[in-house]
């Protein structure tokens, strides 16, 4: 039992570290709406990770392994949704430089409101949720650390919050960072830079998640 547990936490800890549209969403919001946003866009990209999980143990996410229609139905839409928070994130920078002037480096607005971090969450759950090798990772991975003779359904869970509580630690520590430097990601022109470059990343996942076959 322990030496599972030990390589289901070095496995899921790569699995964190590895970079995806996850990582681009969290460190956007962070980078441009504050510490605050980031953490809100963590704890639904989580809600979204938990709820993958949880999928799992109810033998639901089971159905994108089996129904190629099911899985081409979630990769479509999850491409979707990273080509579209690409294309405003893109519109976001061209529209701050059209305000501001390429020169101008203004500091970025205040605090971010409740109506922004609800924003922030909601982002975070569908980025999470419209990602569909989430899905395959939960019914493929998870069920090869179940022990002999757990109860599978129980086991899945316990696996699923274990993976949610890495992932967590992994990107809190991201965002952290993101804060330390936040003084120079506020000017004007590095926040253009940042929306710039997270629009590009966030297309050419879309558009890879578009054309990827199973």
């Amino acid at each position: 039992m322990t030496q599972t547990l030990v390589a289901f936490c070095g496995a899921a800890v790569l699995l964190s570290m590895a970079p995806g549209p996850s990582t681009v969403v969290i460190v956007r919001e962070a980078a441009l709406s504050g510490r605050r946003a980031g953490l809100a866009a963590l704890a639904g990209n989580e809600a979204g990770v938990l709820a993958w999980g949880v999928a799992a143990a109810l033998g639901l996410s089971a159905l994108l392994v089996a129904s190629r229609v099911a899985y081409e139905a979630v990769r479509l839409v999850g491409a979707g949704v990273l080509l579209w928070m690409g294309v405003q994130a893109l519109w976001g920078a061209r529209r701050g430089r059209e305000e501001g002037g390429e020169g101008t480096d203004r500091p970025a607005a205040g605090p971010v409101k409740a109506g922004g971090l609800r924003r922030s969450f909601r982002t975070g759950v569908v980025t999470a949720a419209a990602n569909p090798k989430a899905g395959v990772f939960a019914v493929s991975f998870l069920p090869q650390f179940v022990p002999e003779g757990a109860p599978v359904p129980w086991a899945l869970l316990v696996l699923a919050v274990l993976w949610v509580l890495i992932d967590l630690t992994w990107y809190l520590a991201v965002v952290f960072a993101v804060g330390a430097v936040r003084g120079l990601l506020r000017r004007g022109g590095v926040r253009r830079a940042v929306e710039r470059v997270s629009g590009a990343v966030l297309i050419g996942l879309g558009v890879r998640l578009a054309f990827d076959g199973r």
